[in-house]
């Protein structure tokens, strides 16, 4: 009886004992596979953190490279690219949900792409722009060069014409005359004798010319280096002109003939010098000499 009430309560303890390790079975297995999906949810999500963050790298890429090429719309990419760097920033400390940026890479990655073309487009312009402004400088440079030709074909042109339209003053004479009581004048070559000298020339046809009023200075000087006459000065510029008498001339671009007499008494022997000065300038010069 003994015997049997021990079986019985061998058999209740093993039968609790069983229950208990069937229940701890389960329980092990349903731990074991809720480990096993948190690793499997773990792993996809550190799968699906560094493919988004790979998407935002390429993005960055992207825009580092348009920015270097650094057309009109640089400002705009480089704050396009800063946004992608702070999302960066934002999922290196995110574990939680991705879709969030998931979402925003999308949008991004679409963003970009407008910008992209936009940015082609501009470099096109730009190549075009850059072709036609070489070829205008090229057109430009031919231009500068042909108008310094004509400039200096101008300028030598305009030479040509000033010296051309220059008077010229030829047969510049002079003659010393004994004057009588009577009027008579008398050719002499002594200084002793002489009262008047006679000083003429001849202003040549000049077609190109300017006509009207002109004047020249006659400059005579005598051996001891005496301006004879007026001697009076008169200045151009920073030139100043001692001169014995003017001879005003009308001239109407025809060959004129001028002669002027310079009065005088006492004249030195030795020789002289006569000059002719279109204002400043030296048109004409010779000597003669008294005995």
């Amino acid at each position: 009886m003994e015997n049997q009430k021990n079986n019985s309560s061998l058999k209740a303890v093993i039968a609790v004992l069983a229950i208990l390790l069937v229940g701890s079975l389960v329980y092990i297995f349903k731990m074991s596979s809720e480990v096993d999906a948190v690793h499997t949810e773990v792993v996809k999500v550190g799968s699906e953190k560094e493919s988004v963050m790979k998407d935002l790298q390429d993005l960055k890429a992207t825009y580092d490279a348009a920015i270097a090429e650094n057309t009109s719309m640089s400002e705009e990419l480089i704050q396009e690219r800063d946004k992608v760097v702070n999302l960066m920033d934002e999922l290196k400390k995110s574990n939680g949900d991705l879709s969030k940026y998931k979402s925003q890479v999308r949008t991004m990655q679409a963003h970009m792409s407008e910008l992209m073309k936009e940015n082609e487009g501009l470099k096109k312009q730009n190549v075009t722009l850059t072709n036609q402004r070489d070829s205008t400088v090229v057109v430009l440079g031919q231009a500068q060069k042909f108008n310094e030709v004509l400039v200096g074909q101008n300028e030598e042109l305009a030479k040509t014409v000033d010296k051309g339209s220059k008077l010229s003053v030829l047969n510049l004479q002079t003659a010393a005359y004994k004057l009588k009581s009577s009027g008579k004048e008398i050719a002499t070559d002594k200084a002793s004798r002489a009262d008047v000298l006679k000083i003429s020339f001849t202003i040549a046809e000049n077609s190109i010319a300017k006509s009207g009023d002109k004047d020249y200075y006659v400059q005579v000087i005598d051996s001891k280096n005496n301006v004879l006459g007026d001697a009076k000065t008169i200045t151009f510029g920073d030139k100043t002109l001692s001169y014995s008498f003017v001879s005003s001339v009308k001239y109407e671009n025809k060959t004129v003939q001028v002669s002027q007499d310079l009065a005088g008494k006492d004249f030195a022997k030795g020789m002289y010098s006569v000059n002719v000065f279109d204002k400043d300038q030296l048109v004409s010069s010779t000597n003669f000499s008294l005995r």
